[in-house]
């Protein structure tokens, strides 16, 4: 549109200022999103290369071969020793016990919240779920230390004052919330035609819901099941507290047992010397333990994908 000079109109003008000012904008918010998402990627890649900096450090001086086969562990002591199999076999351990007490409960309790419970009990027992997963982890070492265990010595006298089995629960009921929302995700996708098409063939409820729903939901299950499983084996602070310092190798969850973050725990505290051979152990053992969660956290990608993916067709 043009004025009777000739000119553009005024407010053809004022529409294209404007149509630029909107996008000028734009982009620079496209640009502060795209700074904020690109903070975690280099966070990441700065953990990495810390990691293997000290990491490599140590290996110059213990082969990889002898770190991953030797069944000791004492780094601290006058006889060193570099195996990292007794603080690989007490994560598991407790880990173990942990996806033990979770994984039934949480499945139980997705299924129920899921298929069975009105919308006014999901909305209680949610929030509860919640408040599980806010609670600081050190509130679960000392309640795994104070209270746990000594119920548990009542009922197995043998049991040590640190012990496996007391964090291993205590664990469990920490990552529940992780189990219960994710499999209560995936079992709430599935589409509703395949429970109608179980209830006209005359199945029950519960047949339905573990007949049908439950296997048509099971690749998010399994996701949940493995974030949890790399969530326990990354927990710290639990088993820093209950479960203790043995570096043996050792199956039997009424004794103690240390794991690879409460190593690292221990040995960060102040009393082994920057630098040394000793203090680069606990890089070592990072590494090992962020390939571990790494490797998780890609195979539970790859399933939630595949999940996805089946749920959207």
């Amino acid at each position: 549109m043009q004025n009777l000079n000739g000119g553009a109109h005024p407010r053809t003008l004022f529409e294209f200022h404007r149509r630029d000012y909107v996008y000028a904008r734009e982009r620079v918010v496209q640009v502060l999103l795209l700074l904020c998402a690109l903070v975690s990627v280099f966070t990441t890649i700065g953990i990495i290369i810390v990691l293997l900096i000290q990491a490599i450090d140590f290996f110059r001086e213990v082969p990889v071969w002898k770190f991953l086969t030797d069944t000791q562990w004492t780094p601290l002591f006058a006889e060193q020793h570099f195996g990292i199999l007794p603080l690989l076999s007490g994560t598991m351990l407790t880990s173990f016990i942990a996806l033990l007490v979770s994984v039934p409960l949480g499945l139980i309790i997705a299924i129920y919240l899921s298929e069975y419970a009105a919308p006014s009990v999901r909305k209680v027992v949610k929030p509860f779920l919640e408040v599980l997963a806010g609670i600081p982890t050190i509130v679960y070492g000392y309640f795994a230390l104070v209270t746990v265990t000594p119920i548990l010595q009542k009922i197995f006298p043998t049991m040590a004052g640190f012990n496996a089995l007391s964090p291993g629960i205590v664990m469990g009921i920490m990552i529940l919330p992780l189990v219960t929302s994710l499999s209560e995700d995936a079992l709430r996708v599935v589409p509703k035609s395949l429970r109608e098409g179980g209830y006209a063939l005359g199945a029950s409820k519960l047949q339905v819901s573990l007949s049908i729903v439950f296997p048509s939901a099971l690749s998010g299950i399994i996701a949940s099941i493995i974030l949890a499983f790399s969530r326990a084996i990354g927990e710290t602070m639990i088993v820093a507290i209950a479960a203790g310092q043995s570096t043996n190798i050792n199956f039997n969850p009424l004794n103690s047992v240390s794991t690879m973050t409460a190593y690292i725990v221990q040995v960060s505290q102040g009393d082994t010397p920057y630098g040394t051979l000793s203090y680069n152990t606990i890089f070592a053992v990072a590494i090992t333990l962020f390939l571990f969660t790494f490797l998780l956290n890609i195979i539970s990608f790859r399933i939630r994908k595949r999940f996805l993916a089946v749920g959207g067709d």
